[in-house]
């Protein structure tokens, strides 16, 4: 049935495409939070990643004699995961002889700038360290 809008109070009170008007002042907000939490997600993994990496790194650091710092970057390097969507970096690993203990320290850097659907966020960096002991 087509129903024809006799007067300006009609117009007042027809809802045809209240809905419609709905859903796309609410659509855009919606997919920003989505596309928000996916983004928040990517970071938590690659952060995940670079503790997994930065573990293994100190496992072949304490496990076999003499490790290279090149292969214990090259095994951090090799260990690392969920890094999609932005870049990494590895620092040489640094070692420290203080009193009668001896460590090296392991550092991997994490950037990211979030990409949402209209804007683009501040970039983020990860940072995470990990000190491992070494047996003299």
């Amino acid at each position: 049935m087509i129903r024809l809008i006799t007067g300006p109070r009609n117009i007042v009170r027809d809802e045809n495409g209240a809905a419609t008007v709905e859903m796309a002042l609410s659509l855009p907000i919606l997919l920003l939070f989505i596309f928000g939490m996916m983004q928040v997600g990517m970071v938590m993994a690659a952060d995940a990643g670079m503790q997994h990496a930065l573990g293994e790194g100190a496992r072949m650091t304490t496990l076999y004699p003499t490790p290279t710092d090149t292969a214990i970057k090259a095994r951090i390097n090799d260990k690392v995961f969920g890094t999609h969507i932005g870049s990494y970096s590895v620092s040489e690993p640094v070692t420290t002889q203080a009193g009668n203990s001896k460590y090296k320290d392991l550092h991997v850097r994490y950037t990211v700038t979030p990409n949402f659907i209209f804007f683009s966020g501040r970039p983020i960096a990860l940072d995470r360290r990990k000190r491992v002991y070494l047996s003299l």
